[in-house]
């Protein structure tokens, strides 16, 4: 008992320790994966707005090269300055101080970094910064990719470092032409720095990556110029060789983790450079920008969802903890009044059964000896019932016997009396034609059809007579020679094929019953294929240990499930009136099983019904196969 009241705390306890641990997970969880789909649908939008802030920037000044094509003092500075002629070109010098005048105040009208114009060899022949020290003005760029794209036709777009003050810019060229023929390329460099404050003002973590995986645009600065992806030592060695970022080493950013969740989806861990141990956590979204081989990628931080989910678990824990305190106290108070109700309950059972126990005992010997007088008068009343019962059974057994007999004899010489129809119309025209011989055949053949006919109403008085003697030996083949012989008539007038694979057994049954149950299943066949075309029957046999399996298959219309039911119940058929009684199948049945058999119905793998008929060997037919 005191072991009993230590154990009861014990496992409330626990109850209320694994609720309020599952409420709490839970809780957790739910609440992480709603704060991180809020958090991504938050991020799409941004990633959005800040893409479209990036292409907006670019395409403010891809119209700017093109321009300068239609400057006319460009075009003829251009076409005079074929490098060929280098040598005398002293004269022009006033037009490339008006070109370069020209492209000085455009570059401050459109807020650029630079504007400048060069030749075919790549050669700069005027830069709106031809007054500064550090002007392009005479350098040769015909190695930078802007000016090759340009060159075949192309607009050039390209992000690097300058090779002489290593200060960063966007690049975008465009050939000048006059008609087919390139003259010249127009450059334009774009200061995307801009972008970078406008992250850092609405504390946004965004960062581009261009074609080589290397961060140039970062609202973190000590991310700039860092790689994304391990660089191999050949293509750092041609980045080297570009000056495309100067001097830059491209460290590789360094994460603690990264896990793709979906296309275009990761989560980064990125270590504290103060405290390596403190890792920050960043739900990563990144999308492609349009016209460009650029990335532009999006991390929102996911310390701030943690926090809320945990939050959020702590207070379902709390409220698991009070309401599951809140049950155990409930339930308490409940066992204690229940406790009192039960007593009173007890008591108050105990008084009436005690009464009731007296008024029974006083009643008990007055209902004895009415239940003796009752006795008495039903058991007069049963005899008198049970002898006009049995005279009842006695008459209505007779009266079935008689109706199943006449039934089953105006089913089963249905077949016989139809062949004896043909062949007497056919023997009547043969003795008027004079052929004596094949009318004296089917004289014959009359006469063993009415002998069959005898056979069979004997084997149907035997079967109504419910004969527990049911011997006899019959041939398969034979039997089944008869059964399409005696619908013969019908086979001639319906298209039905009638496919035999079986090999030929004596079975332990009347020949004349087999004949029966075999132009039963076969009539059945056949009903059941009229109006279909291909109509085909297989008859397959296989001999099992003691007995055989004959298997009836038609590629008719099969066996619903309503019909499977009553296949075998007496009076039941899917025929109309006057073409079948419904008492074939139930005939049939019986007969197989008198002979130790089984009669069985199902589904044919020709599509149709398929009725199997089991029947055992004659002792002699198992032996000597054995």
């Amino acid at each position: 008992m005191i072991t009993s009241r230590i154990r009861k705390p014990l496992v409330w306890g626990g109850i209320l320790v694994l609720l309020v641990l599952l409420c709490s997970l839970v809780t957790y969880r739910v609440s992480y994966r709603t704060g991180v789909e809020s958090l991504r649908e938050n991020g799409n939008r941004q990633l959005e707005l800040h893409a479209r802030g990036v292409e907006s920037e670019i395409e403010r000044y891809i119209w700017l090269p093109r321009v300068l094509g239609l400057h006319v003092p460009t075009r003829s500075l251009l076409e005079a300055e074929n490098p060929a002629l280098r040598g005398s070109s002293d004269h022009l010098a006033p037009l490339r101080r008006e070109v370069n005048e020209y492209l000085e105040g455009m570059n401050a009208r459109s807020g650029t970094l630079a504007l400048y114009v060069l030749d075919i060899s790549g050669r700069v022949l005027a830069a709106s910064n031809w007054r500064r020290m550090d002007s392009y003005v005479g350098e040769d760029l015909s190695t930078r990719p802007y000016f090759v794209e340009a060159m075949n036709g192309g607009q050039g777009q390209f992000y690097g470092l300058d090779s002489l003050s290593g200060e960063p810019g966007y690049y975008l060229s465009s050939p000048l032409r006059i008609g087919d023929r390139i003259i010249g390329v127009a450059v334009v460099k774009v200061k995307l720095s801009q972008l970078e404050h406008g992250w850092r003002k609405a504390n946004s973590n965004a960062l581009v990556t261009d074609e080589n995986g290397v961060i140039i645009l970062a609202a973190n600065p000590a991310w700039y110029l860092r790689a994304m992806q391990p660089i191999s030592a050949e293509r750092r060695q041609q980045l080297a060789l570009s000056l495309q970022y100067h001097w830059a080493l491209l460290p590789e950013l360094s994460l603690a983790e990264r896990i793709v969740l979906s296309p275009g989806l990761e989560q980064w861990g990125v270590a504290d450079d103060k405290n390596r141990l403190r890792v920050y956590r960043y739900l990563v979204q990144s999308r492609t920008l349009n016209d460009t081989r650029w990335k532009l990628t999006l991390l929102s931080p996911l310390g701030e969802v943690r926090a809320a989910a945990l939050t959020h678990a702590m207070l379902a824990a709390a409220i698991a903890a009070f309401v599951t305190l809140l049950i155990i106290a409930m339930n308490e108070r409940r066992k204690a009044l229940a406790t009192k109700l039960a007593a009173r309950e007890a008591l108050e059972a105990a008084n009436s059964e005690l009464e009731r126990r007296i008024t029974e005992r006083t009643a008990d010997l007055k209902a004895s000896n009415d239940r003796l007088r009752a006795e008495i008068r039903e058991r007069e009343q049963a005899e008198q019932n049970l002898r006009q019962t049995q005279s009842e059974l006695i008459q209505a057994g007779k009266l079935a016997v008689i109706g199943q007999m006449s039934t089953s004899i105006a089913h089963e010489l249905n077949q016989p009396l139809a062949a004896l129809r043909t062949l007497s119309g056919n023997t009547v025209k043969f003795l008027q034609r004079g052929k004596l011989d094949i009318a004296s055949t089917n004289l014959n053949t009359i006469a063993e059809l009415v002998e069959r006919m005898g056979k069979i109403t004997a084997s149907l008085r035997s079967f109504a007579r419910r004969s527990e003697h049911a011997g006899g030996r019959a041939r398969l083949a034979a039997a089944v020679d008869a059964a399409l012989f005696l619908l013969h008539s019908r086979l001639s007038q319906e298209p039905v094929l009638v496919e035999r694979h079986f090999a030929d057994a004596e079975l332990a049954i009347d020949q004349t019953r087999l004949e029966q149950i075999l132009v039963n299943l076969l009539a059945n066949a056949m009903d059941a294929l009229q109006g279909r075309a291909n109509a085909r029957i297989v008859l397959s046999g296989q001999r099992l240990e003691d007995s055989y399996r004959l298997a009836v298959s038609d590629n008719g219309c099969g066996l619903p499930e309503h019909v499977m039911k009553h296949l075998f119940e007496p009076f039941f058929t899917t025929k109309p009136a006057e073409r079948g009684l419904g008492l074939g199948l139930t005939l049939s049945a019986s007969l197989a099983a008198a002979a130790g058999g089984a009669l069985t119905a199902g589904q044919s793998a020709l599509g149709g019904a398929e009725f199997v008929l089991i029947l055992p060997l004659c002792p002699e037919e198992d032996a000597a196969h054995v």
